[in-house]
């Protein structure tokens, strides 16, 4: 759902040896693992740093324990078009992705079935996953989060903002301010501005929200559209807060520059693994997700980027002052607002359409 390509946050310390030393999965019995040597099934994710990541901690492992190769490739953030067309013709170019839950929901809402499900609720290393971050049809497998990112030489000698009321604050907290330029995540942020508590975010008061969006319209400096632009605006010193993806906020850190992030009422989503319908290779992939789930094994991400690890003994296996950064550590996905994928799915051509007119008004 978000744009999470290329972000290079700072290296972090190395779990050795998970891939290698865990155990077998076990499969549930409702179907059968497929073992064939040069067997190979696609998977849509993210790129950049993403690809890379998987291709060390999930690919390459997988295909040596069992002879099934694994090829990621990088496709658009949303790719439900190119999935209703691969599963419409039954010429499929990917086997499975890894999509969000508002994906899953526009691909499985009507009919057509465009997701297969995957039945592995019953296997011992899935089952462990919490709820909220699955799904009939998708494994959770990251949570991304958006949230407020302030250079702190702005504020120093003076008190930082941590909230989104804060930042609708520019009287008490003055700096040049940028606002993504879409209804996801800026309708709810109005909100939450106007002091709308978490759990009262859902369904989306439009009327409260835009007013809200009045006030801060006038100290809007820029209005952004990539992750890029918000890196390098963070970087550059180009605006001092700014709503974003989490992992540009750090891939700015990384880069040296003096960025705090308020983890506070962050809005934050799962991303899944999604076998699509009809894939002659369903089988492998499922075999693949459950090898994925393994906790041990998916500690091993924050080696590359902080993971929003959706298997809670994840964090045993990395050290604390790596996790307090993942979306999922207890303290931060705690105090967040869950995205109601129902929501946006029967409003979203609306608001959105409603948001961008205003923009422009």
């Amino acid at each position: 759902m978000t744009d999470l390509i290329g972000t290079g946050p700072s290296r972090r310390s190395l779990i050795k040896g998970a891939a290698l030393g865990a155990a077998a999965v076990m499969m549930p019995a409702i179907w059968s693992p497929s073992r064939a040597a040069g067997k190979r099934i696609v998977v849509r994710d993210d790129g950049g740093i993403y690809t890379k990541a998987y291709g060390a901690v999930y690919y390459k492992p997988f295909f040596e324990k069992t002879g099934i190769e694994v090829v990621g490739v990088q496709a658009n953030a949303e790719p439900t078009a190119q999935i209703k067309s691969m599963v419409d013709t039954k010429n499929y170019t990917w086997d499975m992705a890894k999509i969000s839950r508002p994906a899953i929901l526009l691909l499985t809402a009507g009919d057509t079935k465009y997701l297969e499900k995957h039945n592995l609720e019953s296997n011992p290393v899935v089952a462990t996953i919490p709820q909220q971050y699955m799904s009939p049809y998708g494994v959770g497998t990251n949570v991304y989060s958006t949230v407020l990112a302030y250079r702190t030489d702005a504020f120093k000698g003076k008190k930082a903002p941590a909230s989104w009321q804060d930042f609708w604050n520019v009287k008490d907290f003055p700096g040049r301010r940028a606002v993504r330029k879409h209804a996801f995540d800026t309708i709810e942020q109005s909100l939450m501005g106007a002091g709308v508590p978490t759990d009262k975010v859902y369904p989306c008061d439009l009327t409260k929200a835009f007013a809200s969006l009045d006030k801060i319209k006038p100290d809007v400096a820029v209005w952004w559209t990539s992750g890029a632009q918000v890196e390098q605006m963070l970087t550059s010193g180009e605006v001092d807060l700014v709503p974003t993806w989490v992992s540009r906020a750090q891939a700015a850190q990384s880069n040296g520059a003096p960025v705090e992030i308020v983890w506070d009422q962050g809005i934050w989503g799962a991303d899944h693994w999604s076998i699509l319908a009809g894939t002659p290779n369903a089988d492998a992939c499922r075999e693949f997700i459950a090898f994925a789930s393994d906790p041990k094994r998916m500690a091993q991400l924050v080696e590359y980027f902080p993971a929003g690890l959706t298997q809670p003994a994840a964090f045993e296996f990395v050290k604390p002052e790596v996790a307090k950064n993942c979306p999922t550590f207890p303290a931060n996905i705690k105090s967040g607002l869950p995205i109601d994928a129902e929501y946006w799915l029967k409003n979203q051509t609306a608001v959105i359409e409603r948001f961008n007119s205003w923009v422009l008004g």
